[in-house]
């Protein structure tokens, strides 16, 4: 039979930089930090709620009428 390759799978950069903004000599946190997680694990913004990849905690956002 013939071999089969093995795939090579690329590792995905963690793009934290996109979660700051750059103004100046000031560096601005797009996003909150997860209370449970500490520093330098940010909460995910969807639609309505903030939730956090690692643990699953999440905040719900109110409704504005």
């Amino acid at each position: 039979m013939a071999e089969k390759k093995a795939k090579e799978k690329k590792k995905k950069s963690s793009q934290k930089y996109k979660q700051y903004e750059v103004k100046g000599s000031d560096l601005k946190r797009k996003n909150k930090f997860c209370p449970k997680c500490g520093v330098g694990v940010f909460l995910a913004a969807h639609n309505n709620r903030l939730t956090c990849g690692k643990c699953g905690y999440t905040e719900f956002l109110k409704k504005e009428k």
